[in-house]
């Protein structure tokens, strides 16, 4: 995999519900340090077309690149650099909010840095709750664990869900705050909201999807 001035690249992605079309011919190009908002009615696709662009469903037409490999040549490596967030949050109901980012880490390959971690857990409200088991938080509580795996790990390309569900003025400040440095570092963002969201001057557009 070329890692040389990373690029994340759609190329002409379509999906179709039963006879019609949710979305046809989408690409784009995302360079380092850049954004793109996915904006769109209910039913639109935005979920269908997030999937698609982490790898975990197909298009009928088309490719996604990234490093200028196609991810399912290059899985791996894609999956490496990529940190998705969606509606199935992956998480661990026995262990507690610490443990399952240690269990991402190790899936990531990365050594947890606990007091990042605690830091991450206590700024999107969960102080207190650090070493409570998963299945006695509510589905909330349950993605701002999901999200601190954000601020907790290292990867260049953010794939988010409606990342703002949920959150309080602090929890938003919180995550808003975590995507300005991670883009200002060089890393990409792709992601859905129904809120307005702003990062400041920070290069990115909207794509939108229309039913």
């Amino acid at each position: 995999m070329n890692a040389l001035a990373p690029t994340f690249e759609a190329i002409g992605l379509s999906a179709q519900k039963g006879e019609q079309w949710l979305f046809e011919n989408i690409g784009f190009t995302l360079h380092a340090g850049t954004w793109l908002q996915v904006q769109g009615d209910n039913g639109s696709g935005k979920t269908t077309l997030l999937r698609m662009l982490a790898g975990l469903s197909r298009s009928p037409t088309g490719s996604v690149r990234w490093c200028n490999d196609n991810i399912r040549d290059e899985p791996e490596g894609f999956h490496r650099a990529l940190m998705y967030l969606g509606h199935q949050l992956g998480l661990k109901e026995e262990l507690s909010a610490l443990e399952n980012l240690g269990v991402a880490s190790h899936m990531a390959q990365q050594v947890l840095h606990t007091p990042r971690a605690l830091a991450a857990l206590g700024g999107l409200g969960l102080e207190g709750r650090e070493h409570l088991p998963l299945r006695v938080l509510s589905q909330g509580q349950k993605r701002r664990v999901a999200l601190a795996k954000l601020m907790s790990l290292t990867s260049s390309l953010w794939i988010l869900d409606e990342p703002f569900v949920a959150l309080d003025g602090q929890g938003l400040a919180v995550l808003l705050a975590a995507m300005q440095a991670h883009l200002g570092q060089g890393g990409m963002l792709i992601y859905t909201s129904h809120q307005s969201v702003d990062l400041g001057d920070i290069p990115g557009w909207a794509l939108r999807l229309t039913a």
